[in-house]
């Protein structure tokens, strides 16, 4: 039974890592209320994520973001055709306080619960803002995530590559902190990878190419990431210039401009080439019908917010023949929005398998693959690529990836 006929609601709760979110959308992709409380400002402090205290933070606060989401929204429960909410992957401490309140809710109101996997949402959050038929590529890169993944439909998906090591967001953030960009006033508020991103923008021509950063697995045939070796290289690079320029405890490297671009300028072309390999396997396999011209490459996930690596991505994929996608910025970290947009696909797509109102059967899972995995058949498929040309910083440096 649907609660308007016209169009559903889904309520979308999201608490995976330390954004406690909620939000109401209709099956035509309006947002009638969203709300979130970020706890990025408590976890500065630690210099990390402690899950019990982020546990803690998603318990005081729960019950007041899924209410203002209501009221904004002007909806109560019994509005809603159903809950969604993030059951995996994520922090266990912090997925058991929104499935705890979503349960609650469901049986309150005798509403069915939609379980999400979180990547898999922030993979579809594009296609409730723009047109993008399936199937298309994924690049999903945040602080905790890097993936390629070709999305077939609301349940099928399949991964091409995934980091070995750490995820881009968490490096940019670590260098960020490393580099003491916080010192710097107008990079106080910025999260590590919004402050790399505009120093770098900041750095003159010549500084693009000052430090030297090795392109990571280059003799590896496959879109596998490592960001370990990048994030290594920036700390000796750090260090070595520290030393020698004999810098106090609390100064910045002078020129730290400089340094972020060139860092951001690493992580950028290693994106750009296991991308790029994605898209010539997916050409390789036919993975693209002749009969769909439009193929899509969509960025998703905190790190799409970056324009830098963006507008590299798109300059890239244009090469290909695909167009590129992100959702908006507000929507590439982790929220409601997309915990209820991917319950609202599901619904309608009738893709409704994990859909149920036995609601002791759903549990969590801190970690759980985003699907099938294609990495082996990438490796075998052992494919060459002549590199396309790409401006990272447009008019800054000769052309280079």
């Amino acid at each position: 039974h649907l609660a308007t006929q016209s169009s559903p609601v889904v309520l979308g709760i999201e608490t995976s890592c330390d954004d406690t979110g909620a939000a109401l959308v209709t099956g035509n992709g309006t947002v009638l209320g969203e709300y979130i409380h970020s706890q990025q400002s408590s976890h500065l402090r630690f210099g990390g994520i402690i899950p019990p205290v982020a546990q803690d933070i998603h318990r005081a606060n729960i019950e007041s973001v899924v209410q203002n989401a209501f009221k904004l929204a002007n909806m109560t429960p019994n509005d809603i055709d159903a809950v969604a909410v993030t059951n995996r992957p994520g922090l266990p401490l912090s997925l058991i306080v929104g499935m705890r309140y979503a349960k609650h809710i469901a049986r309150s109101y005798n509403k069915p619960l939609i379980p999400i996997h979180h990547m898999q949402a922030h993979a579809l959050m594009a296609r409730m803002t723009s047109t993008i038929p399936y199937p298309f590529l994924c690049l999903l890169v945040s602080g905790g995530h890097s993936l390629l993944v070709y999305v077939e439909s609301t349940a099928r998906f399949r991964l091409l590559g995934e980091t070995l090591d750490d995820a881009p967001g968490e490096a940019l953030d670590k260098i960020a902190r490393r580099l003491k960009l916080r010192n710097v006033a107008k990079y106080a508020q910025m999260s590590g990878g919004q402050a790399i991103e505009a120093a770098a923008q900041q750095a003159c021509a010549k500084d693009t190419s000052a430090y030297e950063f090795p392109l990571p697995l280059s003799k590896y045939r496959d879109c596998q990431f490592s960001f370990a070796g990048l994030k290594n290289t920036a700390t000796r690079h750090i260090l070595e210039r520290e030393s020698t320029l004999h810098l106090a405890p609390d100064a910045l490297l002078p020129d730290y401009e400089a340094f972020c671009a060139c860092f951001l300028k690493g992580v950028t072309r290693h994106m750009l080439h296991r991308t790029q390999r994605a898209i010539e396997y997916c050409e390789r396999r036919k993975l693209f019908s002749d009969a769909e011209p439009n193929r899509s490459l969509v960025v998703s996930g905190g790190v799409a917010c970056n324009d830098v690596i963006f507008n590299a991505l798109s300059s890239m994929a244009a090469q290909f023949g695909y167009s590129t996608y992100r959702p908006p910025k507000k929507l590439c970290t982790d929220n409601g929005t997309m915990i209820a947009w991917n319950g609202m696909e599901k619904l309608l797509a009738k893709d409704t398998a994990e859909m149920t109102t036995k609601y002791e059967q759903v549990d969590i899972s801190g970690k759980c693959p985003i699907g099938d995995s294609l990495i082996d058949d990438v490796k075998e498929a052992n494919i060459a690529c002549k590199w396309a040309k790409v401006d990272i910083f447009p008019g800054k440096e000769e052309v280079s990836s």
